[in-house]
């Protein structure tokens, strides 16, 4: 960890998880000096925790078109053709990859990967490491390799809280603890803002602090309305409130069964279908939960899972899991080009924290974490080909803003949450943190309901409005843009 206050690098990487570590990685590999701002200790982000895995056309029956068609489908819509090409093309070789740089993927006994089905996939195509232990195993290896790097300064620890700004470019960034950093380019890879609802899957830290960040220093958001709610986060379990049921042990078998033990969905959905039948049976019936049942899934096949539940008392081969859907992966972010590209020069995003146009309106399962992988790479590539700051520029400071409150977590999921209407999102257009109001103002705009965005008031999908985005301009001006 730094102690200088000054540090100088060609990129300056915010986020520590598998996007900010790859793309760390990337830019050592190519000879460039990196410093990495993690406001955790190495190993213990929000990607830590990811049970899902890499979706990647890799089978003997798969291909790349297959696999857009099925992120097309997913998304509603709303997904950008050239951003799920991209995608799908250069999800293999980043697998690859990682296997090069140690990560252990799960393979059957003759050394072939294993893939497993999730929702919205017409095959099997998501690798896994240790089952649902995937992004453990990934951030830990990316880890070790990212703290043996001389070419990666981490500063654990930090938090981001300033962009530096000079002749209308980012130029650097600067943390709470006074540390700061110029470099050629920042690159946001700070994750979500899932955390930013009151019942949800992340970490408390998801609070959108990146795409704030990259707001209020001129950069624009898109596409704030789709938050994707994961259909099966265990409630009612002390504990373990929130704990997420990785899809892939339905994937297996597992069912979802209503109070009369009776099937009520496809448990192979995509995910808005699923969590929205969940959703208006629980509204139905006044029941706080479904179940879940995997007694008849291969425990061995799931150990985290299954170890976890265990230490809360569920014996998973024998109980039924209680489940209800959690505000899980924001679709929207810093829009960006197909380079990670943010529309303030200098400054890029990769993640979570972007939005490129990929996922749409409903993102398909496991295509999160290879999007980590194909957008860190083109990042890193085309930010280290960004000119070198001047010298002597003194930089303008953009500060984050607003603190998260209880009240304001309580309002999106009342307002926001699987069902929204007019007077609701109105209510958060007065809500004290920023990002909560850009939120309602974007849910507003949209009026219709596609794939994670469900008005009551406005319950069709409008086809005008397919392969519209929202967006949302430095000046708070909310309007739609068409991603071809």
């Amino acid at each position: 960890m730094a102690d200088a206050s000054q540090i100088e690098a060609e990129l300056a990487v915010v986020g520590a998880g598998a996007a900010g570590l790859y793309v760390a990685l990337c830019a050592a590999a190519a000879g460039a000096s990196v410093a990495l701002v993690s406001a955790t200790t190495l190993a213990q982000t929000a990607s830590y925790w990811a049970q899902g895995g890499l979706a990647a056309a890799i089978g003997p029956d798969d291909n790349a078109e297959l696999h857009e068609l099925d992120t097309e489908r997913a998304g509603r819509g709303l997904v950008r053709p050239s951003a799920a090409a991209v995608l799908c093309a250069e999800a293999p070789e980043r697998v690859h990859d990682l296997e090069r740089l140690g990560v252990n993927f799960d393979t059957d006994r003759a050394g072939t990967l294993s893939l497993s089905l999730e929702g919205g996939h017409s095959l099997r195509r998501v690798v896994h490491s240790g089952g649902s232990a995937t992004g453990r195993r990934v951030v830990r290896q990316l880890s070790a390799l990212a703290a043996q790097e001389p070419l990666i300064e981490v500063l654990e620890h930090a938090r981001a809280d300033t962009l530096l700004l000079a002749d209308g470019r980012c130029i650097g960034l600067a943390c709470g603890d006074g540390r700061a950093v110029r470099a050629r380019a920042v690159v946001v890879c700070a994750g979500g803002a899932a955390a930013l609802w009151a019942r949800t899957t992340n970490p408390p830290g998801s609070l959108g602090s990146g795409m704030a960040l990259a707001y209020h220093a001129g950069a624009q958001l898109a596409d704030l309305e789709f938050l994707q709610f994961h259909p099966t986060a265990v409630i009612g379990v002390a504990g373990r409130e929130g704990y997420l049921v990785t899809e892939a042990i339905r994937g297996e078998g597992a069912r979802l069964l209503d109070a009369d033990g009776e099937r009520f969905v496809d448990e192979l959905a995509p995910r808005d279908e699923v969590s929205a039948a969940i959703h208006d049976l629980l509204e139905r019936t006044g029941a706080k939960a479904v179940s879940l049942d995997m007694r008849e899934v291969d425990p061995t096949l799931f150990p985290n899972v299954v170890d976890t539940l265990a230490e809360a008392g569920i014996d998973v081969t024998t109980q039924l899991i209680p489940v209800a859907p959690a505000a899980h992966f924001m679709m929207g972010g810093i829009t960006t080009d197909l380079h990670a590209r943010s529309r303030l020069a200098g400054l890029y995003a990769v993640g979570e924290s972007a939005c490129t146009g990929l996922h749409g309106a409903n993102r398909l399962a496991s295509n999160s974490l290879s999007e980590c992988f194909v957008f860190g790479a083109r990042a890193a590539r085309a930010a280290l080909e960004e000119p070198a700051a001047a010298r002597g520029l003194t930089p303008n400071c953009v500060e984050l803003v607003g603190e998260v409150t209880q009240a304001t977590r309580t309002a999106l999921w009342e307002h926001a949450g699987l069902r929204r209407t007019r007077d609701g999102l109105e209510l958060l257009l007065e809500d004290p943190y920023p990002l909560a109001r850009l939120i309602g103002a974007c849910a507003l705009a949209r009026e219709e309901s596609r794939g994670a965005h469900l008005r009551d008031d406005h319950p069709r999908t409008d086809t005008e409005l397919d392969a519209t985005h929202t967006i949302v301009s430095p000046d708070g001006a909310v309007s739609f843009e068409r991603w071809e």
